[in-house]
């Protein structure tokens, strides 16, 4: 069965599964592993052009080096707009490795030190919801990857389901009103 809220259809993943990010295991693998870099909407290029200049300082030479070549955005190989990678498949541009060997994200970390004003792409916000838009409505599904079995595993221990671990990306990206009825038809209430 399907949920639906308001224009958006939701798969019975997304409160059936538990999931809590588990960084110290999977060291930000989600920023480095797949065939482009993070899926962006309009609105979100202008941010991200609007703070590239506080966001820089985050960044490593070699994520400043390729977006000064190619821009805060690309075309990946489906024509859809994205952040560019270093490297054919390689991390985001604009992800850093801390001390511990963790890719984290440098738009965020700046948005988080108060010196930008965009928090980070709604799409990783939501990972590892992923939406397909149709003219009618969004298509909200859990995407499952191994890359993230440790974050399985730690929310299951921790009975965080995941779509109360991405609550706040949820708001961000629907609403408050829209997560209330979310909540209301997983819970019955």
């Amino acid at each position: 069965m399907m949920i639906i809220v308001e224009n958006a259809v939701l798969s019975d993943d997304i409160k059936e599964n538990f999931f809590v990010c588990d960084l110290e295991k999977c060291k930000g693998a989600c920023c480095v592993e797949g065939d482009a870099g993070a899926p962006l909407d309009e609105d979100e290029i202008d941010e991200l052009q609007k703070n590239y200049l506080a966001i820089q300082p985050y960044l490593s030479a070699e994520g400043i080096e390729v977006i000064e070549e190619q821009g805060v955005w690309v075309f990946d190989m489906d024509g859809e707009k994205g952040t560019a990678t270093i490297g054919q498949n390689g991390a985001c541009a604009f992800s850093l490795r801390d001390e511990k060997g963790i890719l984290k994200c440098g738009i965020e970390q700046a948005y988080f030190d108060g010196k930008s004003t965009f928090r980070k792409p709604v799409s990783c916000h939501l990972y590892p919801i992923r939406i397909t838009k149709y003219d009618q409505y969004d298509a909200l599904n859990y995407d499952r990857w191994e890359i993230c079995d440790a974050a399985c595993v730690l929310g299951k221990t921790l009975g965080v389901p995941l779509y109360k671990f991405l609550k706040d990306a949820l708001v961000r990206k629907y609403g408050e009103d829209w997560y209330r009825q979310l909540v209301e038809e997983i819970e019955g209430n």
